[in-house]
């Protein structure tokens, strides 16, 4: 999690004015929305998780829209810096750490891919945040109604989660498209591969809504 964290930070120190407002892959918010709600969650341990949600009367789409206004700065380059001195923090909400690679891979990719940036990201990494995911219900940030009759195949290990009908890709593509983003068709085979392509992307957060 913190070796992401300054690997995102070194990705993104050199954009421009413009890059800051292209859309990410996370409905609803830009770049430095995304970005300012990786500063949110590296801060937010358990008590602040808590107080956050109960401000918020339990809306957790609202708790992650507060979180980005309380650490969002008018200088995006202020926000890459944020990040940068909460890189090291071990704070976390009361759930599973693989949310916290959820948290880094997905959101990392909602930052990346609008802008042309290649990431990469442990297999094992992948791997742990996929089956997270696929266990979790997608009110509770998951994705695991998503993937209900598909048997997902990683292109590059062979590894396979679930049974039905065969969605071939790489495991980081699977991995968000079962986060309720949009990928592309392409990188998608298998007679399953156009349900899950087709999934209605996420609301704002998704893929970690229940844990930031």
């Amino acid at each position: 999690m913190h070796a992401e964290r300054r690997r995102l930070v070194r990705d993104v120190s050199g954009l421009g004015d413009d890059q800051w407002r292209v859309s990410s892959l996370c409905p609803g918010w830009d770049v430095h929305d995304v970005l300012a709600h990786l500063v949110d969650t590296a801060r937010t341990g358990r008590v602040a998780f808590v107080r956050d949600l109960l401000m918020a009367r339990m809306d957790f789409d609202l708790a992650n829209a507060n979180g980005i206004v309380r650490h969002k700065r008018q200088d995006p380059r202020d926000t890459v810096e944020a990040l940068k001195q909460a890189a090291d923090l071990t704070r976390t909400p009361p759930a599973r750490l693989a949310t916290r690679l959820v948290e880094a891979i997905v959101h990392g990719e909602d930052i990346r891919r609008p802008l042309g940036i290649i990431g990469w990201y442990p297999e094992a990494a992948i791997a742990r945040a996929l089956e997270y995911q696929l266990r979790t219900p997608v009110s509770f940030g998951g994705g695991r109604e998503r993937a209900a009759g598909l048997r997902l195949i990683d292109r590059r290990t062979g590894a396979v989660w679930g049974r039905g009908e065969d969605v071939v890709a790489d495991a980081i593509d699977l991995l968000l498209a079962v986060s309720g983003r949009r990928v592309d068709r392409e990188c998608l085979t298998g007679s399953g591969a156009s349900p899950l392509a087709g999934t209605a992307p996420g609301t704002p957060g998704a893929g970690a809504a229940s844990h930031r």
